[in-house]
């Protein structure tokens, strides 16, 4: 699989950090006991500024989950709209191009999915396959990444789209003071993103990477309950447990040696290291664990301060960071990774 061209975005409203404390403070001052602890969480988790799907002030003003999600599906649909278009125009590619598209997101939810409405406005034909694919949180871009190949494997003369489209800030529940909610209000923020993918047998594939040589799924037993969501009428209550970071470093030196392993690499073989912005201590454990050299994850970090956690979106950012920089030399291997829900790592083999 060829990764010929990537695109991300975000709604339009944008808010420095301080900006959304003093309307977080605001919401809660009547009703939490320690305004200071807020402000102590949405510092420690280091973003510097987020993009919302509506303005900051409509956020207290929404009724309830339907609402909510139907912010979703307007918005989530446009910001698709605008990463698909600018994706396929970047790879010289047009709508009829496109063979199927794997759409994942986790924080709302359309049936029909997405990824049909965008067939109605963007063109595309009508034997598409659609592969929508909601519930892997965080763990998505990658996951996402990993089936496009899969597919693309089957298919090398096809194109296929990952489109991933996370608005963070409609799930926020403002009646629920726990400290993962209170967390959550000051880490994630929205966006999506788009990647072209071209099997090897079709006519524009690249001769120069990034290419994906393969996958690797792992999910660790008796975890379900560290990470996701809770799902009732008041919609999206996130679930959020300190042993996250724990989980990371305990699991994923092994995961990442016998993954490369099966490549006849080790981690010294990979120079540029993809990591999803899942916050500080979950990036600090993927250091320690990996035994990672000095500001290997600097692109991961600036992810996280410039637009926030963007879920499954995340980790697609800092690729097209990565990318754009131009440092990847011919030969160069990546490595790009996620965690989330289940709990569950998702591993990326990249070659340029």
């Amino acid at each position: 699989m060829h990764i010929t061209s990537l695109a991300t975005g975000h709604p339009p409203h944008r808010y420095d950090q301080e900006q959304l404390l003093e309307a977080i403070k605001r919401m809660w001052m009547n009703t939490h006991h320690n305004p200071r602890r807020v402000e102590q969480l949405h510092r420690a988790v280091q973003v510097k500024e987020r993009f919302l799907a509506l303005p900051m002030g409509a956020y207290e003003n929404l009724s309830g989950f339907t609402e909510s999600n139907d912010h979703f599906i307007k918005v989530g649909t446009d910001v698709a709209a605008d990463v698909v278009s600018r994706a396929l125009t970047e790879a010289d590619l047009t709508a009829t191009d496109v063979d199927a598209i794997f759409f994942v997101s986790v924080t709302g939810v359309a049936t029909p999915s997405i990824d049909a409405k965008l067939c109605n406005r963007l063109g595309f034909r009508p034997d598409i396959k659609r592969i929508p694919i909601f519930g892997l949180g965080c763990v998505a871009g990658a996951a996402g990444m990993a089936r496009v190949y899969d597919y693309l494997k089957a298919y090398p003369e096809h194109v296929a789209l990952l489109v991933s489209v996370e608005l963070c800030s409609l799930t926020l529940q403002p009646q629920d003071l726990s400290i993962a909610n209170l967390i959550a209000s000051g880490l994630f923020g929205d966006g999506g993103a788009c990647v072209v993918g071209l099997g090897n047998r079709h006519p524009k594939a690249a001769t120069v990477g990034p290419k994906v040589l393969g996958s690797q799924s792992r999910l660790y037993p008796d975890t379900e309950d560290v990470m996701g969501w809770k799902i009732g009428s008041d919609g999206f209550e996130v679930i959020l447990k300190a042993t996250v970071p724990q989980l990371a470093e305990a699991h994923l030196q092994t995961d990442v040696d016998g993954f490369l392993n099966a490549y006849g690499l080790t981690r010294s073989d990979i120079t540029h290291w993809v990591c999803h912005t899942g916050g500080p201590k979950v990036l600090q454990a993927f250091e320690k664990s990996l035994e990672l050299p000095n500001n290997a994850l600097h692109r991961s970090w600036k992810s996280l301060q410039t637009v926030g956690n963007l879920s499954s979106s995340s980790v697609l950012f800092v690729l097209k960071d990565m990318m754009e920089s131009a440092e990847a030399n011919a030969g160069d291997y990546g490595l790009l990774l996620a965690m989330g829900p289940g709990f569950c790592c998702e591993m990326v083999l990249l070659q340029w």
